[in-house]
C-alpha cells in the first residue's frame, strides 16, 4: 500500500480548473484524431477508393489486434519512463505526437489508389499512427491517475481529459465536412501542438521519480493479479463492444436505412458529442450521492432504452435520430468520465500507485482497441456476407443493419449492466 508521507502529499494536491484544463487540454487532439480513424476512415475507402468491405474489414482488423496488442508493452515502457523523470515523459510525448500527425496526414493523402498498392499504404499508415496514438495516450492518461485523490478529484481528472476530448471530437465531426482534409489536417497539427505545450505546464504528479517509484521489478501482468481489476475489465470489455459496433456503423445506418442527406451528418455526430460533454458536469453531481459505478451504470439504461427507439425508425426520421444522438450522446458522457475513474481508484487499493499505472492503462488500452477491432473486422464482414453492401436500398438487408446497429448493442450493454452489479456494484461497501 501507499506510504503515509506519499498519501499526506496527495491530499495536499488540489486539482482546480486550471489544472484541468492544463492537463486535460491533450485529450483534445487525442480525441480529434480518433473520430477520423475509427468512424469516418472505414467509410471513405469504401465510399471513396472502393475498397471491398471484407478486404476494410481485415485491414481494420490486423492493423487494430496490432496496436491491442502493443499496448501492454508501451505500457510497461511508459512506467520506465516516468520512473526516469518526468521531462522524459514530456520529451517522449513530444516525438509521439509529431509520428501522430505524420502518420494521419499519409493515411487520408495516400499516394495511389490502385490496388493492392493501396491497401499495404493504409496498413502501414494505420499501424504507425495506432503505435503513436498509444504511446501518447498511456503517457497522458498514466499522468492523471498518478494525481490520485478521492472519488471525486480522480472523477474530475477524467472528466476535464474526456471532457476536453469531447470538444475534440465535435471539432473532428465538423471539421471534415465544412473545411475539408487538408484544412482539418492542419488543425489536427495545430490541436497537438497546443495540448503539449498545454500539458508541459500542467500539474506534476507528486509520485513520480525514483523516490517513490523505486522497488523490485514487476511483471506486465501484475494488473491481473488484482480481483478488482479483473473485474472491472469485464465489465469494461463487455459495455466497450457495445459502443463500438455502432460507431462502427453509424454513417452506414445514416446514409442507407435513414436516407438522410449528407449535409446532416455533422449535425448528428455534432449533436451526439456536445450532449455527452454537457452532460458529464451533471454525471459529476450524481456520484457523490449514489457512487461511480451506480452512477455509471444508470447510464448503461439509458443507453438501452434510447437504441431500442431508434431501432424503430426509418427513413426521413432525420428529427428523431437527432434526439437519438442526444440521448445516446448523454448517456456516453458515463462511459467516457467514469471508468478512468473506477481504474484510477482500483490502482491505488491494489497498492500500484506511483509505479505501474502504464501497465494498467497499457491493459486498458489493450481492451478498448480489442473492442474496435472486433467490431470492424466481424461486424462489417457479416454484414457483406448477410447481403449489405453500401447504398443499398433492399428492406431485408436494411434491416439487417438496424439489428446491427442499434439491436446488438442493446444486448451487449444489458449483459454489461448485469456484470456492473454483480461484480462491482454489490461489492462496494
Amino acid at each position: 500500500m501507499s506510504s503515509p508521507v506519499l498519501s499526506a502529499a496527495v491530499l495536499r494536491l488540489r486539482f482546480t480548473w486550471r489544472d484541468g484544463w492544463r492537463y486535460g487540454l491533450m485529450g483534445l487532439p487525442l480525441a480529434f484524431v480518433a473520430l477520423p480513424l475509427y468512424v469516418v476512415l472505414p467509410n471513405y475507402y469504401a465510399r471513396t477508393f472502393g475498397v471491398p468491405l471484407a478486404t476494410l474489414g481485415a485491414v481494420l482488423l490486423g492493423a487494430r489486434l496490432f496496436d491491442a496488442f502493443i499496448d501492454p508493452l508501451l505500457g510497461r515502457w511508459s512506467d520506465r519512463l516516468f520512473a526516469r523523470s518526468l521531462n522524459a515523459v514530456l520529451a517522449w510525448g513530444a516525438a509521439a505526437a509529431l509520428v501522430l500527425g505524420l502518420g494521419f496526414a499519409l493515411l487520408f493523402f495516400p499516394p495511389t489508389r490502385q490496388m493492392p498498392a493501396l491497401v499495404l499504404w493504409a496498413t502501414l499508415c494505420l499501424m504507425l499512427t495506432y503505435t503513436a496514438f498509444s504511446a501518447l495516450s498511456v503517457m497522458h492518461q498514466s499522468w492523471g491517475a498518478m494525481l490520485g485523490g478521492d472519488e471525486g478529484q480522480r472523477s474530475r481528472v477524467v472528466a476535464w481529459r474526456e471532457g476536453l476530448g469531447l470538444l475534440g471530437v465535435i471539432l473532428a465531426s465538423i471539421a471534415p465536412a465544412a473545411f475539408g482534409l487538408p484544412a482539418t489536417t492542419a488543425l489536427f497539427f495545430i490541436a497537438l501542438t497546443g495540448g503539449w505545450l498545454a500539458w508541459r505546464s500542467a500539474q506534476r504528479p507528486r509520485a513520480a521519480g525514483a523516490s517513490t517509484r523505486a522497488g523490485q521489478p514487476y511483471s506486465v501482468w501484475l494488473p491481473f493479479s488484482r480481483p478488482g481489476f479483473r473485474a472491472l475489465l469485464a465489465v469494461f470489455v463487455v459495455n466497450g463492444i457495445a459502443s463500438a459496433v455502432p460507431a462502427t456503423l453509424i454513417l452506414f445506418f445514416v446514409q442507407d436505412r435513414l436516407q438522410a442527406a449528407p449535409a446532416t451528418e455533422p449535425l448528428f455526430l455534432g449533436s451526439y458529442f456536445l450532449c455527452a460533454a454537457l452532460a458529464i458536469p451533471l454525471w459529476l453531481r450524481l456520484v457523490p450521492r449514489i457512487g461511480l459505478a451506480r452512477t455509471w451504470g444508470v447510464g448503461m439504461l439509458l443507453s438501452i432504452a434510447v437504441f431500442v427507439f431508434a431501432s424503430t425508425l426509418g427513413s426521413g426520421d432525420v428529427a428523431a435520430f437527432v434526439v437519438v444522438c442526444a440521448l445516446s450522446g448523454a448517456a456516453l458522457g458515463t462511459d467516457l468520465a467514469l471508468p478512468g475513474a473506477l481504474l484510477a481508484g482500483t490502482i491505488e487499493r491494489g497498492g500500484d500507485r506511483g509505479r505501474a499505472e502504464g501497465a494498467y492503462f497499457g491493459w486498458w488500452n489493450f481492451a478498448t482497441k480489442l473492442n474496435l477491432a472486433l467490431a470492424a473486422g466481424v461486424a462489417l464482414p457479416v454484414l457483406g456476407a448477410l447481403g449489405y453492401v453500401p447504398g443499398t436500398r433492399d428492406e431485408a438487408a436494411l434491416q439487417t443493419l438496424t439489428l446491427a446497429y442499434c439491436l446488438l448493442p442493446c444486448a451487449l450493454k444489458a449483459v454489461a449492466a448485469g456484470l456492473l452489479h454483480t461484480l462491482i456494484i454489490r461489492k462496494t461497501p
